[in-house]
């Protein structure tokens, strides 16, 4: 290779998150004679866990379906801090070489696919010049919300408030709140979690919320978990740990979707256990909608309600009129006094990355295409996206998409194939949203996500126990186009 070649890899791998890292080990494991290199824009390895860096950061689902099932988490929490699932992954990439393939400081720009060849040439900007890479098959590890662009909704006066403005997803390094009267705007899972951290150090802190969420206090450290840990051996301790997580979470979501009053019921006297008496849980902890039709916020060992009771912090519910110098006014003509505004709005969402594809030149929009088994897109040839459960840890998804991905990838080489792409053909297919919640940012974004049919192979669901069946009994053959790049007629199976 010279100088001006670019970089070959069999595989390229966008994001050295969980995702990215998943894909790199699952994709040597079976596939040991294919060459891989991930790009990673960021500095570091962990995605997520390294981009969201504000106070109380932590997963919103047990840590041990959100790790890895070959790589068993060691800590005994059941629910993980940002900072140990960044160190987590850093030592598994570490571990398993995986670390050594990374490309940091590389934003992928585009990535353009060659039907004469088979290869994806990549654009990327590295350590702010330009590199080319390619590679014959594409992952995005990327997950599925912007980097650059959290959700801001426009706030009539903004510019008038004289204290500081904060999103959570660019949190400045040694920002010191100490003292200081803080609102957090937003109720959904960023709040709940970074309210309890703030009221370690600010006077005071006012969550302002339009409408309520669902809470669901779980404990940090889990005592029937530890219990397993303690009378199994390490490795079937993690297999049927990572099982109790699995039940406990399907169940939940069941019975949330299936009895919501009782949901209902169970939540709100969680609710009012915590709260002091006479508390008005019916204005700021009852959602005007059912469990699960958004996403369930979890709190650790009633944290959030602990500081609202101990008068550290509070809940107010109603709707913004304007901001002005000293803080916000409301709707109702009250208004919230303070030093420190945090803009916990949400996240917009994107597909692959915001990297833009074409093939022969000619661009693709993911959004005009049907998803195929939950990761490859319509007529895209040698590429996969992805995306985690909406109601289970990303995870549980990540491992069963990187494990098709190699499997795929062991077939292709195995019969001589460089190329393979879903193609549905003239069949017609009913559209239904690819995520069945009604979260504002899934809302806000339906246009820019790809499409999800009514059946399979092209319905998109949030089940991971059908998921985890069709994965084992799953026919690689069904509505793929195989072939080679020096044979133009494709081999194709149904």
């Amino acid at each position: 290779m010279t100088a001006a070649e670019p970089e070959y890899s069999d595989v390229l791998i966008i994001g050295a998150g969980i995702s990215g890292i998943g894909a790199a080990f699952r994709i040597h494991e079976k596939n040991p004679g294919l060459s891989y290199t991930v790009l990673e824009r960021r500095a570091r390895i962990g995605g997520t866990w390294d981009l969201f860096r504000y106070p109380g950061i932590r997963s919103d689902s047990d840590i041990f379906t959100l790790s890895f099932p070959y790589e068993p988490w060691t800590r005994p929490e059941n629910v993980a801090d940002g900072s140990d699932i960044r160190t987590y992954l850093t030592e598994t990439a570490r571990k398993y070489g995986i670390d050594e393939h990374i490309r940091f400081n590389t934003r992928v720009i585009s990535a353009d696919w060659d039907s004469g060849t088979d290869t994806w040439t990549v654009e990327t900007e590295q350590n702010g010049g330009p590199k080319t890479y390619r590679g014959r098959f594409l992952f995005f590890g990327t997950g599925y919300y912007n980097y650059d662009e959290p959700y801001r909704p426009e706030f009539p006066g903004i510019e008038n408030f004289t204290g500081e403005v904060v999103h959570p997803q660019f949190w400045p390094e040694s920002f010191d709140y100490s003292g200081k009267r803080v609102v957090v705007i937003g109720s959904g899972a960023t709040a709940v979690s970074i309210i309890p951290s703030l009221t370690e150090k600010a006077g005071h802190v006012t969550m302002l919320q339009r409408s309520p969420s669902y809470l669901l206090s779980v404990p940090r450290i889990n005592p029937v978990v530890q219990a397993i840990r303690k009378m199994l051996p390490s490795t079937a301790a993690q297999s049927v740990v990572r099982l109790y997580n699995i039940v406990v979470t399907v169940l939940v979501y069941v019975v949330s979707r299936k009895a919501p009053k009782v949901t209902k019921g169970l939540l709100r006297a969680m609710a009012t256990n915590r709260l002091p008496e006479g508390y008005p849980v019916d204005v700021h902890f009852k959602p005007r909608y059912n469990p699960w039709d958004q996403r369930m916020c979890l709190i650790l060992d009633g944290d959030f309600y602990n500081v609202i009771s101990e008068g550290r912090a509070e809940v107010v519910t109603d709707h913004i009129d304007h901001f002005d110098a000293e803080g916000i006014v409301l709707k109702s003509g009250e208004r919230v006094d303070a030093d420190v505004i945090i803009t916990a709005t949400g996240l917009q969402l994107q597909a692959l990355g915001g990297v833009a594809i074409s093939i022969d030149g000619v661009e693709v929009k993911p959004q005009d295409r049907f998803v195929y088994k939950e990761h490859m897109l319509e007529d895209i040839p040698n590429l996969a996206w992805c995306v985690g459960y909406i109601n289970a840890s990303w995870t549980l998804r990540a491992d069963l998409t990187a494990r098709a991905v190699a499997k795929l990838l062991a077939y292709m080489d195995s019969h001589g194939y460089t190329h393979a792409y879903p193609h549905l053909g003239d069949k017609p297919m009913p559209e239904k949203p690819a995520w069945n919640i009604n979260a504002g940012y899934v809302q806000r974004a339906a246009h820019a996500l790809p499409k999800s049919g009514t059946h399979r192979p092209w319905n998109v669901r949030h089940n991971y126990v059908l998921d985890a069946i069709d994965h084992r009994f799953d026919r690689i053959e069904e509505s793929m186009v195989f072939g080679r790049a020096e044979a133009k007629e494709d081999a194709q199976s149904a």
